[in-house]
């Protein structure tokens, strides 16, 4: 190549890496103006406009991925090396992202465009920004402007009351002293029943404000010698002013806050990584991917989980296994003992009484991704073109995954390429639960069951199978929903009562005597399904049709759809109820 042909080529890949970075800044420009907006919600009770633009902004990534493609690939199609080129630019990129504070979310956001151009199957070393060891979490600890440290230098509730004034919301406190003194009470009872004594070395609370839903949340976490545990203050606007709705203050309690159950925070930082080292500071048990994506970051945090996997296999040597749990009719689930995660590829075709199709069972995945998961439906990851060791897989499974799922899974030489799954937290099937634990545990996951789809109604989400198969049970005993192939919107539904039968023939035969359009559900007919197909106990089904026996009333959904037509929707709090101070309604403007 002449030097005049070199000096074309590299100024050619400067303008790809420029056009990339261009479109990154985009991105995270959008993002943090939708992130910044949250608190004027918050503050003037804009429920309505928050839950718009959580959705808006889900899909400000993809957009701007889809618009870079677009703009570069003009450039690549008059080339003969395009990926010579990319090469380049990549290096040209790597400089322009250097010094950036948000440098992880630009390499993703590179890779993502990488991958699209050049439809990458698997790893492509050639051309992506690729790194599957350590990397630096920052600790924001010295001189960072990530968090305040503040000492007790009187009493507890002095001490919170300085901690909730710093926080300019701009909206009155209802009862500042009183929340002071509750919230203190709970830190002091802490301390002597977890660390036994009141002794407090300092307390570091993040100066950002997490939002999400009614709710804004102030973060933080109590150190004393060698010991640390979180302190989350959530926040809500109230009637006449703010107040403090409880203080959670145990790796359990903090850690449902971020599950992968609720929906995505609204915080803004200008470095997202310092944040992710100090949530996962007091929460070790959570993954970075878990945490980049509770903050909206969800493809980073997909890049993270995918980079986890990576090295998981590097160090272990278990294979693919069917997952744990009744063989679904639509997807195949599979799983690495070794990583806490199932796979789900979508079957090629679906048995009777399953009538629906690929594209279908996506929109049902995508509702479920837009929608608020009100800490009852477990968030699905979207991966294409994947590629496996062949021999990482149980022969049965990848028998299987050959001949159900050929339109997804094939094979390469000596890698199995999926083209299309989705990637699930792992949790314990709710119909294995039931049997397998003891009496007091399967009794409250069962009532949780009912209250879990209870939530899901409340939500406008109609589950499509409430069969206990379909739900789960956190580590944290909480029942989720995780089978959306058939999910709807409840307003969507005709809940009717069963039609009487004409004679004993008609109640005897098969098939349904009456006819049945799409959409329509009987509530009557639920407990033929929801018990006996799930062994639950005989008296533990007493118990439940005790406490949830309304679900079986054709009322109670009729009453569930008049309410979401008017706008009443109940507040979901990512905490026990029993631990709030107050319990009344939150106001806004819908």
């Amino acid at each position: 190549m002449s030097e005049d042909n070199l000096e074309n080529f590299d100024q050619t890949a400067a303008g790809v890496a420029d056009a990339i970075h261009d479109g990154y800044v985009k991105y995270i420009t959008s993002f943090q103006e939708i992130t910044r907006r949250a608190g004027s919600h918050f503050a003037n009770q804009e429920w309505s406009s928050q839950d718009h633009e959580a959705v808006q902004r889900l899909g400000l990534h993809t957009q701007e991925v889809n618009a870079t493609v677009a703009s570069v690939k003009e450039t690549l199609t008059s080339l003969p090396d395009q990926r010579g080129l990319w090469r380049a630019a990549r290096l040209h990129y790597r400089r322009r992202i250097s010094g950036r504070s948000d440098l992880d979310l630009s390499e993703t956001f590179f890779n993502s465009v990488t991958r699209r151009i050049f439809t990458t199957i698997g790893i492509d070393n050639d051309v992506e920004l690729r790194w599957f060891g350590a990397s630096t979490l920052p600790k924001s600890e010295g001189d960072s402007n990530l968090f305040s440290t503040w000492t007790r230098t009187r009493d507890s509730a002095a001490l919170i009351r300085s901690i909730l004034e710093s926080y300019d919301f701009e909206i009155p406190w209802i009862d500042l002293e009183s929340d002071a003194k509750k919230v203190a009470a709970k830190v002091d009872a802490f301390l002597l029943d977890a660390w036994d004594n009141l002794d407090l070395d300092n307390i570091d609370m993040l100066r950002p404000v997490f939002y999400r839903n009614k709710g804004a949340y102030l973060v933080g976490r109590l150190r004393y010698l060698n010991r640390l545990t979180p302190i989350v203050i959530p926040i809500v606007h109230r009637e006449g002013g703010l107040a403090v709705d409880t203080v959670l203050l145990t790796e359990s309690q903090a850690s449902r806050l971020f599950s992968f159950t609720r929906s995505y925070f609204f915080v803004e930082w200008s470095r997202p990584s310092e944040l992710v080292g100090f949530v996962k500071s007091m929460l070790p048990l959570k993954s970075i991917s878990e945490i980049y994506t509770a903050f909206g970051f969800n493809q980073h945090g997909k890049t993270s989980l995918y980079r986890a996997l990576y090295r998981n296999m590097q160090n272990s040597n278990d294979k693919f296994i069917r997952a744990r749990g009744t063989p679904g009719m639509v997807m195949a689930v599979f799983t690495l003992v070794s990583f806490n995660v199932v796979f789900k590829v979508i079957k090629d075709r679906f048995d009777p009484p399953k009538n629906t199709t690929h594209q279908a069972i996506k929109d049902c995945y995508k509702l479920v991704y837009h929608h608020d998961r009100v800490g009852r439906m477990v968030d699905a990851q979207e991966f294409e073109n994947l590629s496996f060791d062949v021999d990482r897989f149980d022969p049965d499974l990848l028998e299987e995954l050959l001949t159900e799922a050929s339109r997804t899974v094939r094979l390469v030489g000596d890698q199995v390429v999926i083209s299309h799954l989705y990637t699930e937290r792992q949790v314990y099937p709710l119909n294995l639960y039931l049997r397998e634990m003891s009496t007091d545990k399967a009794e409250a996951a069962a009532l949780d069951w009912g209250s879990a789809i209870k939530d899901l109604a409340a939500a406008n989400i109609w589950p499509g199978d409430l069969f206990t198969k379909n739900f789960g049970v956190t580590r944290h005993g909480s029942v989720v929903f995780y089978d959306y192939d058939e999910i709807c919107l409840i307003e969507d539904c005709r809940f009717r009562e069963t039609p009487e039968s004409s004679s004993y023939e008609d109640e005897m035969r098969s098939q349904p005597w009456f006819a049945i359009e799409p959409g329509d559900v009987f509530p009557e007919q639920f407990p033929t399904f929801m018990a006996f197909p799930s062994g639950i106990d005989r008296k533990i089904w007493e118990r439940f049709k005790t406490v949830h026996g309304d679900l079986f009333s054709t009322d109670f959904w009729k009453d569930v759809q008049t309410q979401l037509s008017n706008n009443q929707l109940p507040d979901f709090y990512p905490y026990p109820d029993h631990l709030r101070f107050r319990r009344q309604p939150l106001r806004g403007k819908e």
